[in-house]
């Protein structure tokens, strides 16, 4: 019920919000003509329309991205002040950008200010006035529900910190009942969990949040069940959840409830649109490989002997293993060679890395200057195999040595580029690192990301900065 309530609550804010910027709209239009009779009944009105309908969607989006329909309450009137002002900033930023783009005739440059001035005191008014109905009337009122909260002084702290900051139309945390193990005391407390029945009928509750911290002499099937028989909804804040986790969640398979401990920021609909990305640049990459290829395949070929293609067994998802293609930018006898040079490798940690590797030919220092050594693992990503934004591929030889946090890293697909090689990091000599750097990647994941880095990649490699 607390997601459903700030569900309905954001929807009721951005219907406001829309006929806050309409009206804004109509006001301002009607103020300008006031002022500037010559001007505005020349503007075309279909223009004025699609003026207001733009502000209207553009300011929800800027609202909701600036955290305004959130489930967490503003605590004072300047949070709320803040993200308001630079929403309607980039609001009349994005409107002023269409009429310096496109010219509409007749366009008056005052009914912008009026528009922009009114549509933030309409909506810093209403959201003021609901903000101050749900903190002192909605909460207050006859039929405000009222929480039970059983746990330890912790973690019963904090739901009903939660609860306090929670967006709702009134609730109230009545108390806390502590479990038998629990010898602190509190002002909440109201006795402890074997007084469950007593204070479900001397207080009015509309709902027990259960927040046990895994004591396991507790019976809890006995205390929810008397709270189903006696009609009061039970909520369940699980023992294994601890402070600082998020990748806590239910999921259900057929009506069943499961709950899911996510070791990454992905859900199904993020890995559908990072897979379309993929199959996009897969697509694009690997026609200019094929262009590339003839030109390339006669260097390598002049330079020194040996295949144009350059494959080599890595460490996929979870485990899988598939060859990842390159163009060889090495000698043939380079994985021989390898033992040779591990007292000068430059990483600590299982990475291989030499900045002047004696077994890059000529050419190969060319391609990896340019980049375009890499453009054959775009087959990789058609296939699959590879992702265009994620983690580096790993060598079977470095996975055994892995500690169990590093595979973490593989947990995902690994990409043709990512974090660490655009964040100006690739200088990192310390492996334990660039785990940390690829699991932020994991951990914060958006899709917006992945554009962010792959137009950072496309600067890195016009600019010649090296390998990425």
């Amino acid at each position: 019920m607390f997601q459903q309530q700030v569900y309905i609550l954001n929807t009721f804010r951005m219907m406001l919000d829309a006929v806050s910027v309409i009206a804004a709209g109509y006001w301002a239009r009607y103020l300008v003509s006031y002022y500037v009779p010559d001007v505005i009944w020349r503007m075309n009105e279909n223009v004025f329309i699609v003026s207001v309908l733009m502000m209207m969607f553009v300011n929800n989006y800027a609202m909701g991205r600036l955290g305004l329909y959130g489930d967490k309450r503003h605590p004072s009137f300047w949070s709320l002040f803040w993200p308001m002002l630079n929403a309607v900033l980039i609001d009349f930023g994005v409107l002023a950008s269409f009429v310096f783009i496109f010219e509409p005739p007749d366009y008056p440059r005052s009914f912008l200010l009026f528009f922009a001035w009114l549509s933030f005191a309409l909506m810093f008014c209403q959201k003021s006035l609901l903000r101050i109905y749900i903190k002192y009337i909605a909460g207050k009122g006859f039929n405000v529900r009222r929480i039970l909260v059983v746990g330890n002084m912790t973690r019963g702290r904090l739901v009903s910190d939660l609860l306090s900051s929670q967006v709702s139309w009134g609730h109230q945390v009545v108390g806390r009942l502590k479990t038998a193990s629990d010898k602190s005391n509190g002002s909440d407390s109201l006795g402890t969990l074997d007084d469950l029945p007593e204070v479900l009928r001397a207080q009015a509750i509309d709902e027990v949040v259960f927040a046990i911290d895994g004591d396991r002499t507790v019976n809890l099937a006995k205390h929810l069940n008397y709270c189903k028989q006696t009609g009061v909804p039970a909520r369940i804040l699980p023992a294994l959840w601890q402070p600082g986790q998020h990748g806590l969640s239910v999921d259900r398979l057929q009506g069943v409830p499961f709950f899911t401990i996510q070791s990454a920021n992905f859900n199904a609909t993020g890995l559908l649109y990072k897979r379309i990305l993929d199959i996009v640049g897969g697509l694009i990459g690997t026609l200019i490989f094929l262009c590339i290829y003839p030109a390339v395949a006669i260097a390598i070929k002049l330079d020194s002997p040996g295949p144009v293609i350059f494959k080599q067994k890595r460490m996929g998802q979870n485990g899988r293993i598939f060859y990842l293609y390159k163009f060889r930018s090495m000698h043939q006898d380079a994985e021989q060679r390898k033992q040779e040079l591990l007292d000068r490798n430059e990483m600590e940690g299982v990475m291989f890395k030499l900045e002047d590797d004696p077994r890059i030919t000529k050419v190969g220092k060319w391609l990896r200057k340019t980049s375009l050594d890499e453009f054959p693992q775009f087959i990789n990503v058609l296939k699959g195999e590879m992702s265009l934004v994620g983690t580096r591929p790993p060598t079977l030889d470095e996975v055994e040595q892995y500690k169990p946090w590093h595979l973490r890293r593989i947990s995902a697909k690994p990409g043709l580029t990512g974090l660490w090689q655009v964040s100006g990091r690739n200088k990192i000599t310390n492996f334990d690192e660039i785990v940390e750097l690829d699991c932020r990647y994991l951990d914060q994941w958006r899709f917006s990301d992945d554009l962010k880095i792959l137009l950072k990649t496309v600067v890195v490699v016009l600019k010649r900065k090296g390998a990425i």
